[in-house]
């Protein structure tokens, strides 16, 4: 594997990364051992050329004419990705969503590692969803330190969140995972992903909205 270049890379090209994974393993799967860009972008419907410059964020050298090997170009995405690394995480707020969360156990592949959640609600304390344990809130910090929490990952409400997130940080946790629609205030060594569902919902919604436009058109 190829030896990744310290730099930041643009946040579109990050996004992108994650699929061209899915598409990869698929490949990976069906016993093929060279990909080309042309292949990734039909499936996904982007620019050749864009596929190309995102793949070379990684590090990754394709063939002429043959192009890249798939099998490394996982493991560089990944990598990149930082899902090489298995990284110990927190879930806060056991509802629908964060029970959904708990049980998609694909996240293990990406290197996140759910230890522990935490509720407030008496009636899931206690409980053990998916093989994790639900403790009460306020031992967040405590169980963050003890165990060397990296990731937080928030699935409770607007109102809740920030105090939420300041239990992360007391805990020393520097990566969180907001899925709360409400923007967090935290210390710069912090970083924070806004999972905003009804952006992407938005998102989805617009495109058909103009689709249907342009066939009445």
């Amino acid at each position: 594997m190829r030896k990744i270049k310290k730099f930041s890379a643009p946040e579109p090209s990050m996004r992108r990364l994650p699929a061209y994974l899915h598409v990869l393993s698929r490949i990976f799967k069906e016993n093929q051992t060279f990909v080309s860009c042309t292949t990734i972008s039909r499936q996904l419907r982007l620019d050749p050329t864009q596929v190309r410059k995102d793949l070379a964020l990684t590090g990754i050298v394709g063939k002429p004419r043959v192009g890249y090997p798939v099998e490394e170009l996982i493991g560089n995405i990944k990598a990149f990705l930082g899902w090489d690394i298995q990284r110990n995480a927190v879930l806060v707020g056991v509802g629908s969503l964060g029970t959904a969360i708990l049980g998609y156990q694909q996240f293990r592949l990406y290197g996140l590692n759910i230890i522990a959640a935490f509720d407030r609600d008496p009636a899931q304390i206690g409980r053990n969803i998916f093989g994790v344990n639900v403790y009460p809130i306020e031992k967040l910090p405590e169980i963050a330190v003890r165990h060397q929490i990296e990731l937080g990952i928030i699935t409770v409400n607007a109102d809740s969140a920030q105090e939420v997130a300041d239990l992360m940080i007391r805990g020393f946790i520097r990566g969180i995972w907001n899925f709360a629609p409400k923007p967090l205030e935290v210390p710069n060594e912090v970083v924070v992903e806004n999972a905003l569902l009804s952006v992407s919902l938005g998102v989805l919604t617009s495109k058909l909205k103009q689709i249907e436009s342009n066939r009445t058109s």
